[in-house]
């Protein structure tokens, strides 16, 4: 559910407080646990961490983010992929004929060369 519009966005004081009075090319990256803050227009341009659970992720906020959450941009989730072996079995055909096709290329470019 969406916050109520006469109350306002969302953004941490602390978050408010390491911005204030600062240029985003002289500061680094400010790291911070406070996911579900909003982006505001003060904050186009500087680089937050932004802490997914295990690790900070870098995110730059540009104009384009603004009013979206910073935890929108740092994933909690790893994505492995689908399929297990036959996948595996299946990419490792496919990487195969494309080396297999890559030197026969090269073979008749420079056999097209020497003649």
């Amino acid at each position: 559910m969406s916050r109520s519009l006469n109350k306002g966005p969302y953004v941490d004081e602390n978050l408010l407080k390491k911005i204030a009075g600062k240029k985003p090319s002289e500061t680094g990256t400010i790291k911070t646990w406070s996911r579900r803050s909003q982006i505001a227009p003060e904050m186009v341009g500087f680089t937050f961490g932004v802490y997914n659970g295990r690790v900070h992720i870098d995110v730059l906020a540009t104009e384009d983010m603004v009013g979206h959450r910073l935890g929108e941009f740092s994933p909690t989730r790893k994505f492995v992929r689908h399929g297990g072996k036959m996948q595996k079995d299946i990419e490792l055909k496919a990487k195969e004929a494309e080396v297999a096709a890559a030197k026969s290329a090269k073979e008749a470019a420079t056999s097209a060369a020497k003649k």
